[in-house]
């Protein structure tokens, strides 16, 4: 009817008035763009705009609301211009220029259609007014435009092949609700929120699902593929070179479909560090790694169980006060000098989605 608006991906090429009381919308989308991405929404909207300077330029700033919910759209929407700031220092530039940014207010929760993101959280922060960490940091933004926009990045530009790879989306999206935090808040506050989010982790089933039978494996792609990501950022141990990485894979992989092997495969190259276990680890089994202790005079003996075989992740523990340092487990017992203080206050790095046992000498 055109009493009614049409807002769908890329840009707006022409309307068409019928004499039947009916209105055709032509919109052209430039770049490629998945099935399930494309978007038809119809409603009475109202439309604002503002421009952001990015990396590579001007990117339009599309907003369509209802329009008694137009005031609360133009604060909250404010959010996206520091989420492209955030994403684009992280991950790069924006992967649609040329398609634009588009928030859409809809019935129902939030999807990461291509350009076109579509909103439904009631313009509150958090996730319909909830902090999914529990630590009250995911209560200081709002989750759908931070974790939806993500998508444009990893789902949208870098897509999996098969749904049995979804992770490729959705853990990455996750931690970058952490990174946005981090942004924010700083780098204690990034993580605490990752880390927070473990409680919503279910070890149901395997993330990865079966191949070529459309087979989406546990939502634990989320938040324990999200914590996944932050072990591997503290092994790399430098930040530059993680968010080198970040950004090479989205020039790599630029506008791509691809496996979930070829992102695994990359980070451990471009690293230098095979992750190759961590990520069996995580995303093949349910197994959350345990790591066994025992603390004799002034060593500190250990090893990993509970996990697949060869699993090598390197773990950060107070070998002194106030220190962390990197130790190397095996399934083999080891053991390492430690100073006489820290015997009464050991701890492993909570940045490490990890069970940890004192078991008897």
């Amino acid at each position: 009817p055109d009493t009614l608006v049409d807002v769908s991906n890329g840009r707006l090429r022409k309307r068409t008035i019928h004499p039947d009381g009916t209105m055709t919308y032509d919109w052209f989308v430039n770049d490629p763009i998945n099935n399930y991405d494309v978007a038809v929404n119809a409603g009475k909207y109202v439309h604002f705009m503002e421009m952001y300077n990015g990396l590579k330029g001007p990117l339009t700033l599309d907003y369509y609301v209802m329009p008694y919910h137009l005031e609360q759209a133009e604060r909250q929407f404010q959010q996206a211009k520091s989420m492209l700031k955030c994403y684009e220092y992280w991950f790069g530039p924006y992967p649609w220029y040329k398609d634009g940014y588009k928030l859409v207010e809809d019935p129902y929760l939030g999807m990461e259609h291509q350009s076109c993101i579509a909103y439904g959280n009631h313009y509150e922060d958090g996730y319909l007014g909830r902090d999914l960490s529990h630590t009250g940091w995911g209560l200081k933004w709002d989750f759908i435009i931070i974790h939806e926009s993500a998508h444009e990045w990893f789902g949208n530009s870098i897509t999996a092949k098969d749904i049995a790879d979804m992770w490729v989306h959705e853990s990455f999206a996750n931690y970058a609700e952490s990174l946005y935090t981090e942004f924010l808040f700083g780098k204690k506050a990034g993580e605490e929120y990752c880390a927070g989010t473990r409680k919503n982790v279910l070890n149901d089933k395997p993330i990865v699902g079966y191949y070529g039978v459309n087979d989406e494996g546990s939502g634990d792609m989320y938040y324990k593929g999200g914590n996944m990501l932050l072990a591997i950022r503290t092994i790399i141990n430098s930040d530059e070179k993680f968010r080198d990485i970040l950004h090479g894979l989205n020039a790599t992989f630029y506008h791509q479909t691809v496996t979930g092997k070829q992102i695994e495969d990359y980070i451990s190259k471009a690293s230098g560090i095979d992750f190759s276990k961590v990520f069996q680890q995580y995303l093949t089994t349910t197994m959350i790694p345990e790591f066994d202790y025992y603390i004799k005079g002034h060593e500190l003996h250990y090893r990993w169980s509970n996990v697949v075989t060869d699993f090598n992740m390197p773990l950060k523990v107070t070998l002194e006060r106030d220190k962390f340092s990197f130790i190397y487990p095996t399934e083999e017992w080891k053991a390492v000098k430690i100073s006489s203080e820290p015997a009464n206050q050991f701890k492993v790095d909570n940045h490490f989605y990890v069970n940890v046992k004192s078991v008897k000498s």
